[in-house]
């Protein structure tokens, strides 16, 4: 399979390449969530990318949930963004450039003491 290409493949056949680990989730919830182990951690053995889901009661939920989020994380990883073409600047940028620079010139002349250029004051 190619390294881009991971987050298209089946539940299945995304789940044989992951370690599933389950685990007891922290946090709020009391007694439940303290002895029960239903948070779920897919790590992707390829690529090492790993994903929790803890937000259910039912493993199975938290196994779903953790699978969209670990085919998310791929895809992320996956995109690669178009090239860039370099384009030419527009004639009224140029226009627009050239007018800064002479306005930007004519006050760093005032401030040189030179009303115009013919010489000093």
């Amino acid at each position: 399979m190619e390294v881009g290409g991971w987050h298209l493949l089946a539940d299945d056949a995304l789940l044989a390449q992951c370690e599933v680990q389950a685990h007891r989730a922290s946090g709020p919830g009391g007694q439940h969530r303290n002895k029960a182990e239903t948070a779920v951690r897919l790590v992707h053995l390829p690529s090492g990318v790993a994903a929790e889901g803890k937000d259910e009661r039912s493993r199975t939920q938290n196994l779903r949930i953790a699978l969209r989020r670990l085919r998310e994380k791929l895809a992320r990883r996956a995109h690669r963004p178009p090239p860039r073409h370099a384009t030419r600047p527009t004639r009224a940028s140029k226009e627009r450039r050239l007018e800064a620079k002479k306005r930007a010139a004519r006050k760093k002349a005032l401030r040189r003491g030179f009303a115009d250029r013919d010489g000093p004051r």
